[in-house]
């Protein structure tokens, strides 16, 4: 028996269905802040990703040569692709850009609950408003999504110039320690390495950042920054806006990718894979041949927010099964029609089965079931028949559909 890949999962159809409803959700909370959805090519050249990441990234990608010996990587994540279509398809676009996507993407990591092989990626990108109502406008359009989608979750937002601004003076090398650390929340070897290196203010400014939950304490620890004004407003809108969220100014992770706004999301049920949804402030058309244009985006884990949200619900169609002998057969056919005309799922007999066969089949599968045998045929009428509640009357098909769609009993 040949199994599928490990780390790719078979999605059966109501679970199929659970999803599709999700992301129509999902879908409709961009559109509503005019998010348009856009898609690239599930596979780009490597160098797309390299570029930003480095060449360390390969050994977390799918890459493969062509035939035309052209190096290609399956999409890790969306921003990049997305950034390249922009520089050349829509650079010429009035500002701001506002898009959205749902795309597989595919990292050869180790699979745990929440963290495959082949996953979704919710994403929206913001390009051309490098603004503090930029930055309020992506946070709240995120906040805006996972709510539709049902998610429970802590929302953290920070911003990485306070960082910035309290390590300016300390060496690359000793930087990047000291973000594994902070990333790792290791406080104790945060301490330990910072009283090695005999940094003890250091030590206390970071703690301090670590534990701050306004601007005023903010700024008491690191003083005027070129920032301040920008972050304030930030905050101003959200709290404005009833949001639900912390202030969080110890985020590090995506130090090299993110130039200011910075924020991550923590759902329920997700164990300590936890986090669901990421983003910031960034630049990266230049990159890529464009102009230096500031941007924002986020990327929620849509298998998480699955995960999250818990068991797959029965399906809440009305399934009418139709049951005929086979001289009915064509009147069947005309009735399965006109219920699905009306936006019911109709299913038929497949099988020659008889009549009881059929009945007990439509037991275990359907809501309602429709006898059309001969004598219904010659009366142009149908059977009902309530599966739920065993009653049935003979009737015309539009009071039959009309029955269905009133849920008579």
């Amino acid at each position: 028996m040949i199994q599928r890949p490990r780390g790719t999962r078979d999605f059966l159809p109501d679970e199929m269905e659970f999803r599709r409803n999700t992301e129509i959700k999902m879908r409709e909370a961009a559109r509503r802040w005019g998010y348009r959805e856009i898609c690239t090519p599930t596979f780009e050249t490597q160098d797309l990703y390299t570029i930003r990441s480095g060449e360390g990234i390969i050994n977390e990608m799918y890459t493969f040569e062509d035939k035309g010996g052209r190096a290609l990587a399956l999409r890790p994540e969306g921003t990049a692709a997305v950034l390249r279509m922009y520089v050349n398809e829509a650079k010429a676009l009035s500002k701001p850009v506002r898009w959205c996507y749902l795309s597989d993407c595919y990292r050869y990591e180790r699979p745990q609950k929440g963290r495959y092989r082949q996953f979704w990626q919710f994403g929206a990108e913001l390009i051309g408003a490098d603004t503090a109502e930029g930055d309020a406008e992506a946070i709240l359009l995120a906040d805006d999504i996972l709510h539709a989608a049902g998610v429970t979750y802590d929302l953290h937002v920070g911003h990485l110039a306070p960082m910035r601004a309290i390590l300016k003076d300390i060496p690359e090398d000793r930087k990047r320690i000291i973000m594994a650390l902070l990333d790792k929340k290791n406080i104790g070897g945060l301490e330990e390495t910072l009283d090695g290196w005999r940094l003890e203010e250091l030590e206390s400014s970071l703690k301090g950042l670590l534990e701050v939950h306004s601007t005023d304490e903010l700024f008491a620890i690191t003083g005027p920054i070129p920032e301040q004004e920008r972050i304030e407003a930030m905050v101003g809108i959200l709290e404005n806006e009833d949001t639900a969220f912390c202030q969080n100014y110890g985020i590090v992770r995506g130090l090299d990718y993110y130039t200011g706004m910075v924020f991550e999301g923590f759902a329920e049920n997700l164990g300590a894979e936890n986090q669901i949804i990421g983003g910031g402030a960034y630049r990266l058309a230049h990159l890529f041949g464009g102009e230096d244009v500031g941007s924002c985006g986020f990327g929620i884990g849509f298998d998480r927010v699955m995960v999250s949200l818990g068991e797959v619900p029965a399906p809440e169609d009305t399934v009418v099964a139709v049951l005929y002998k086979k001289d009915a057969r064509g009147y069947a056919f005309s009735l399965s029609r006109q219920f699905r005309e009306a936006g019911f799922r109709a299913e038929m007999n497949l099988l020659e089965r008889g009549i009881g066969a059929q009945m007990k089949h439509a037991a275990k599968t359907a809501r309602y079931a429709v006898l059309a045998g001969e004598r219904e045929m010659a009366a142009g009428t149908v059977t009902l028949r309530n599966m739920k509640a065993g009653t049935q009357k003979e009737c015309s098909v539009a009071e039959a559909i009309r029955g269905v769609s009133e849920d008579w009993d």
